[in-house]
């Protein structure tokens, strides 16, 4: 999506419900940010927001993914167009997510885990 609002975040959330098995419900964890909480988002019923307190971003382990590809993938370029950008981006997260015991130990939390 080229911009963050209300309009795209409803467009997200109508694409994660397509793939909601049937019969099951999702949850969402969202930040504060504006579009995620307008009056005008259209939450599917299939799907539940939860969103994390203000000022929190040990909480949200996606910080980490977007720290992590900033710095092995993204920064300091300079991107000659909009589709230079969206393709180095499509770039970083293949890299990233082709490798998922990366994206576990960017993403887990000592402090989360099941004891047991």
């Amino acid at each position: 999506m080229p911009y963050a609002n209300t309009g795209a975040m409803s467009d997200h959330l109508a694409e994660i419900a397509r793939h909601v098995s049937p019969g099951a419900h999702a949850i969402l964890v969202v930040d504060g940010a504006g579009w995620h909480s307008s009056r005008e988002l259209v939450v599917p019923a299939n799907i539940t927001l939860l969103t994390l307190p203000p000022y929190s971003p040990e909480l949200n382990p996606v910080e980490n993914i977007w720290q992590f590809l900033r710095q092995n993938h993204l920064a300091n370029r300079v991107f000659e167009s909009y589709d230079a950008i969206v393709g180095a981006c499509c770039e970083a997260w293949n890299a990233l997510i082709a490798i998922p015991e990366r994206v576990a130990s960017i993403t887990s939390r000592d402090w989360a885990k099941v004891s047991g």
